[in-house]
């Protein structure tokens, strides 16, 4: 069992486009069926882990803000690629614009 976990986790990591980042943020929200806040867990250009208890199924699409202070912030869409059910999603930025793409790259960089 705990073999199939391991490969489980080593296949998410050989899916994902981009490297994630340690950053933790508030994560504020709001699609058909689920509003809320939450924190990140990492994040990277492609998407990023939000930690928290509210289901929210696979497919789903959200509206995120995520919060960098003095003003800056992120807004796009997000669309759920996986559930950790009572436990967090991880979703994929959809359409995120050159300017959002800038500040989270400023962000990352940051943290590194």
């Amino acid at each position: 069992m705990a073999d199939d976990n391991k490969r489980s986790i080593d296949a998410q990591d050989e899916r994902r486009a981009y490297d994630r980042s340690r950053l933790i943020v508030d994560v504020f929200f709001d699609g058909k069926d689920a509003t809320g806040v939450a924190s990140t867990k990492d994040i990277s250009i492609g998407g990023f882990y939000m930690s928290t208890q509210t289901v929210i199924p696979e497919g789903s699409l959200l509206l995120v803000r995520l919060p960098f202070g003095a003003g800056r912030q992120i807004v796009c869409n997000a669309q759920v690629i996986y559930s950790n059910q009572g436990k967090g999603v991880g979703v994929r930025f959809q359409g995120l614009s050159q300017e959002a793409r800038a500040l989270l790259e400023e962000e990352l960089s940051a943290v590194e």
